[in-house]
């Protein structure tokens, strides 16, 4: 669906040592700034236990995930807004991205350097908000000026745009990251129409050291609490250890560790969720597959995603969802025990529905 979920921090965090966990890739991750230039871009799948129970009941040829983009993204310096760093490459390649997962390190580590030369967890988050919310700033006092224009030739919907952008910078000469949840639809979908860093959905990855001694994160989580934003802690370089194994090798770590799964398909779930993106499925002899929707998909959206012809020509759906497949021991048991529906084109597909579409082509 061509969503891209970018990999961020201050260099030397552990941005590349997580995406080379996530992608299983080996592009370099070392100890010095600026290691990574070029964003580098990995297709990953998405982890989903209820595919593989789906395919335990219908056993299909194959078994496809759904997968969706992560980027890794060069490291941000105090004064990237004004060229510091790599500066504005660095601010363009975070305005592509739809989603955003914020590494941050909470440990210190005489071999690992700091660009700062200490380890602030809370300081370092400050300073990537900072800078995207000064980039963003820029954006909108050139709109603004734009709009001045508009108004003065009586434009009413430009006086309503110009209250918004005052309304954000407010928001922003705080020196927070602004939400949206107090801005209406339409409010929202013209502040999503400027594309900017500090609005764009966000997920903290706390990297961890594996000695609990040397651990940092009572203010980052506080942090995260009062901000309403997810935290994830990670401890990323054991997440890239266990991303090398074989699976039964995995399986082994895991349990000598007391995990029942990697943090990292935490990490890529979270990721997946902040591009408001869902699961339905498709079961049969030939393949059990994962479908990515939009949230509040419609039936026939659903089935574009499988073909565009599936879309044009949907006639109806019949819908079973994921609890019911498994209880009911698949399809034909759904269909026994009333569990199977018939939907129009009206539906909402919800998460983790199984579906069989309808269409003339």
């Amino acid at each position: 669906m061509g969503f891209k979920c970018g990999i961020l921090g201050l260099p030397n965090v552990g941005k590349s040592t997580l995406f080379n966990a996530i992608t299983k890739s080996s592009i370099p991750a070392e100890n010095f700034p600026f290691c990574t230039i070029e964003p580098n871009l990995g297709i990953v799948n998405v982890p989903d236990k209820r595919l593989d129970s789906i395919n335990d009941i219908v056993n299909s040829e194959k078994v496809i995930p759904t997968s969706m983009s992560f980027v890794d993204i060069a490291g941000l310096v105090k004064g990237a807004s004004q060229g510091e760093g790599l500066g504005n490459a660095f601010l363009s390649n975070i305005r592509e991205m739809n989603a955003l997962l914020h590494v941050v390190r909470c440990f210190d580590d005489e071999n690992v350097v700091h660009v700062d030369g200490a380890i602030n967890p809370l300081k370092d988050v400050e300073t990537i908000n900072l800078e995207l919310i000064f980039s963003d700033l820029e954006v909108l006092e050139k709109r603004d000026q734009k709009l001045e224009k508009l108004i003065r030739s009586g434009d009413k919907e430009a006086t309503k745009q110009k209250d918004i952008i005052q309304t954000l910078k407010g928001l922003m000469e705080s020196g927070n990251l602004p939400r949206l949840d107090n801005f209406q639809p339409e409010e929202i979908k013209f502040i999503e129409s400027m594309n900017l860093l500090s609005t764009k959905p966000m997920v903290l990855v706390a990297n961890l050291s594996d000695d609990e001694s040397k651990n940092n994160i009572d203010d980052l989580n506080n942090y995260a609490k009062s901000n309403c934003i997810d935290i994830i802690p990670a401890v990323i370089k054991v997440e890239h250890e266990l991303a090398a194994l074989e699976e039964e090798e995995q399986a082994e770590y895991l349990e000598l560790l007391g995990m029942d799964e990697p943090v990292l398909n935490k990490i890529i779930l979270a990721g997946y969720k902040l591009l408001g993106l869902e699961t339905f499925f498709t079961s049969g002899p030939k393949e059990s597959r994962a479908w990515t929707v939009y949230k509040n998909s419609l039936a026939p959206q659903a089935a574009g995603v499988i073909h565009t012809d599936f879309e044009r020509g949907f006639i109806k759906a019949e819908v079973i969802s994921y609890e019911d497949f498994i209880s009911s021991n698949g399809e034909s048991g759904a269909k026994k025990d009333g569990k199977l529906r018939l939907e129009g084109k009206d539906y909402l597909v919800k998460d983790g529905d199984v579906i069989h579409f309808k269409f003339n082509v």
